[in-house]
């Protein structure tokens, strides 16, 4: 079990602070012989596997490196275009690690923004009166917990699906979040939180949530 991944957005719908706290490795590195019996594709500054699955290696895969140096986008490291690199049947046999693309910072904070906006949807699409919008979204391979407090600022936290405890977590990062966020002097509401002992803190409560589930009372 484990915590993948922390948010907390501010009632505009801006990311005011991010943490991976674990990310799963998924990568797969294989030697290829010229041709390549992939098709990759350029997409969003990336080059991905377009068709084509292999020994764990998945259609939307991205190159994560070629012959162990990692690659910058749609370029190799010593700035050689991916597919040109890739094409050229001088430069076989090659080496090439596959896998999940890392999130960039503006793609994390266009993630917060949307989620902001579904959580509004699926307050006003509920058929109830004063529904406090979406509080968990689960899929196969993780759950995403949501708490948003009286001043709509929200607590996101990314899960895998049979981490327990989730609920008393969220409201302990509100503690955190409460006791050296808001009482820090030199924190602005509504702006990106940035202060060592909220981290120190958080990272804590997020090792004791995946060792012991929920939090008992004074913990």
């Amino acid at each position: 079990m484990a915590i993948f991944s922390v948010y907390v957005v501010n009632k505009a719908g801006g990311l005011i602070y991010q943490l991976d706290h674990y990310a799963p490795r998924a990568d797969t590195e294989k030697t290829f012989s010229f041709p390549l019996d992939l098709v990759l594709r350029p997409h969003d500054e990336r080059v991905v596997v377009a068709f084509g699955q292999r020994d764990g290696i998945r259609v939307g895969h991205a190159v994560l490196a070629i012959n162990g140096a990692e690659v910058n986008g749609r370029f190799t490291a010593d700035g050689k275009d991916v597919l040109e690199f890739l094409g050229n049947p001088a430069n076989y046999p090659v080496s090439i690690r596959f896998g999940r693309h890392r999130l960039s910072s503006n793609e994390k904070l266009m993630l917060a923004s949307m989620f902001h906006s579904l959580f509004a949807i699926g307050s006003q699409l509920s058929p109830e009166v004063g529904s406090s919008g979406i509080e968990m979204l689960e899929t196969d391979a993780f759950k995403l917990h949501c708490f948003q407090t009286l001043t709509g600022i929200k607590f996101v936290v990314l899960a895998d699906p049979r981490q327990a405890g989730i609920d008393s977590l969220l409201r302990k990062i509100y503690e955190i979040y409460s006791d050296f966020a808001l009482k820090n002097p030199f924190y602005s509401l509504e702006m990106p939180i940035r202060c060592e002992l909220f981290d120190q803190n958080l990272k804590l409560a997020l090792e004791v949530a995946e060792k012991a589930g929920p939090f008992g009372p004074g913990s």
